[in-house]
């Protein structure tokens, strides 16, 4: 399989980096700001809005009432940062034991997953986050990295579209769904 022009590691590192502010407050894939929000993601008339709309998601999903639940985040995204993905991984699974309703722990669990080579757990923790927040477009194109790496291409393509249809301006799932559509279309050449 030809290889998507943009890592995936570096697509995760910047998602990685968008959660590094963990503010403390009453918010997560609950937080009724979010409605308003997904909407102006949809109408957002191009990628610098959007990308200002999907931090403030992004931040949103971060946050957390819980102390204990703050501090493990921040400990989790520092590691991730420094490349201790071991030592984010045990950050990450305190938090779904902790906080197993909270959708941005399953989220960065499964983000580790994928930065250790362990897929299946990836997609276990994926699947855990959108049953939590169906909206969560950073899952959906994680799906899409993993499928990948699995060489699914169809699959792949599937997850990046879905990303792409709750956040039309997500650069980095509209290049790798348009790169595994000329894949996907050669081969059935």
């Amino acid at each position: 399989m030809k290889r998507l022009p943009i890592t995936a590691i570096a697509i995760l590192v910047v998602l990685s980096t968008m959660l590094a502010t963990v503010r403390p407050g009453g918010a997560d894939q609950a937080d009724s700001r979010l409605d308003a929000l997904f909407v102006r993601l949809l109408e957002a008339p191009g990628p610098g809005e959007a990308q200002r709309i999907e931090g403030l998601i992004w931040q949103i999903w971060a946050q957390s009432d819980d102390g204990a639940v703050r501090g493990l985040m921040e400990a989790g995204v520092d590691a991730m940062s420094r490349g201790d993905y071991r030592h984010a991984l045990s950050k990450f699974d305190q938090m779904v034991l902790i906080a197993p309703d909270f959708a941005e722990a399953w989220n960065k669990r499964a983000t580790v997953h994928y930065l250790l080579g362990s897929y299946d757990k990836s997609l276990g923790d994926i699947a855990k986050t959108l049953q939590l927040e169906p909206r969560h477009f950073g899952a959906l194109a994680g799906r899409g990295l993993v499928y990948v790496q699995l060489e699914d291409e169809r699959r792949a393509l599937q997850a990046f579209e879905a990303a792409l249809a709750i956040h039309p301006n997500l650069t980095s799932a509209e290049i790798n769904a348009a790169q595994l559509r000329k894949i996907l279309n050669d081969r059935d050449i």
